[in-house]
C-alpha cells in the first residue's frame, strides 16, 4: 500500500529536476501523474530549459513504477492551455487530488532598475501567473468532488528573503506566498490544503547550467566555477552540516529528493491538518 494510492497528481515543470523527482516519488507511492512542461527555451534566459526528450524520460520513470501518466507540453502562463490540460486529465483519470505547481526559471544579472521588461514579465508569467493558471481550472472540480485535496506551490528561500541581482525571481517567489495564503483561506472549508515549499540551492540544471548564477556566487574567479568551487560559495548561505559527508563546510545544496520528500509529506494524509504553511527546506539558510 502506497501513501497516495488512488490519487492523481498534476505536476508542472516535470521534464527534469525537482518536477521529475516529484513525479517519480509520488508515482512510487501510488499516484497517477499529469506531467506538464514547456519543453522550449526562453529567449535571453541564459540557460536551457527542459526538453521534449526529457519529458519522455519522466514518462518512462513513472511507468517503471507501474503507474499511469498523461504528459503534455504547455506554457503554464497560458490560461487556455492549462484549462485544456486539466480537462484532459479529468477525462483520463476522473480526478485530480494533488497539484504541485513547480515550474520555475531564474535569470541572474541586472540590478533591479536594469531588468528588461521582457525578463521581468517572463519571471512573473511563469512563477506567479503560472501558479494561478495551474490551480484555476482544478480548484472548482476539487470543491465539487468533495474529497479535499492538496496544493503544493514551490516558492524558494528567496520567497522569504531578498538577494541582490535576483529581483524578478524574488518578486515572483514572494508573490506566490501571498497567492497561496489567500487560496488556503478560501478553500479551507472544503478540506483543501494549500502550502508553499521554500528550498535553498538544489542540485538541478537551473543552478548548474546557469553560468550567470554560478559566476554571481564566485565573482572572484576568472573562469566558470567548477562544481566544487560553486559548492564552496553556495555553502556559505547555509547553516546545517552533515557529518557523514566529506565537505569541510555546511552542506552546499539539497538533493531533489529532499524536496520531493517534503512534497510527499504535504501531499499525503500525514499532513491532513496542515495548511497555509511556509515550509523551509533550506539547511537553516533562513535563520542564518
Amino acid at each position: 500500500m502506497g501513501r497516495l494510492d488512488g490519487k492523481v497528481a498534476l505536476i508542472t515543470g516535470a521534464a527534469r529536476g525537482q518536477g521529475r523527482s516529484h513525479a517519480r516519488m509520488l508515482a512510487r507511492e501510488g499516484a497517477d501523474i499529469v506531467a506538464v512542461d514547456l519543453c522550449d527555451d526562453i529567449d535571453g534566459l541564459g540557460y536551457p530549459l527542459g526538453t521534449a526528450t526529457e519529458l519522455e524520460e519522466t514518462v518512462a520513470l513513472v511507468e517503471d513504477q507501474d503507474r499511469r501518466i498523461l504528459a503534455r507540453t504547455a506554457d503554464v502562463s497560458d490560461v487556455a492551455a492549462m484549462q485544456r490540460v486539466a480537462d484532459e486529465a479529468y477525462e483520463e483519470f476522473g480526478r485530480i487530488d494533488i497539484v504541485c505547481a513547480n515550474a520555475g526559471i531564474c535569470q541572474v544579472g541586472p540590478r533591479t532598475w536594469e531588468i528588461t521588461e521582457e525578463m521581468w514579465d517572463a519571471h512573473v508569467d511563469v512563477m506567479t501567473k503560472g501558479v494561478w493558471a495551474t490551480v484555476r481550472p482544478v480548484v472548482p472540480r476539487m470543491i465539487e468532488a468533495g474529497n479535499g485535496g492538496s496544493i503544493i506551490i514551490t516558492s524558494s528561500l528567496l520567497g522569504l528573503k531578498g538577494m541582490p541581482n535576483l529581483a524578478a525571481y524574488c518578486a515572483a517567489k514572494f508573490a506566490v506566498v501571498g497567492l497561496s495564503q489567500s487560496l488556503a483561506a478560501e478553500v479551507a472549508e472544503h478540506g483543501i490544503r494549500v502550502n508553499t515549499i521554500h528550498p535553498t540551492t538544489v542540485d538541478t540544471d537551473i543552478n548548474f547550467k546557469n553560468e550567470p548564477l554560478k559566476r554571481m556566487f564566485r565573482p572572484d574567479l576568472d573562469h566558470s566555477p567548477s562544481r566544487e568551487e560553486f559548492g564552496e560559495a553556495s555553502s556559505t548561505m547555509n547553516l546545517l552540516w552533515d557529518p557523514s559527508q566529506p565537505w569541510k563546510h555546511a552542506v552546499p545544496w539539497l538533493d531533489v529528493t529532499d524536496i520531493s520528500n517534503a512534497v510527499l509529506f504535504l501531499a499525503s494524509d500525514e499532513s491532513r491538518y496542515i495548511t497555509g504553511l511556509r515550509m523551509s527546506v533550506d539547511l537553516g539558510a533562513l535563520i542564518k
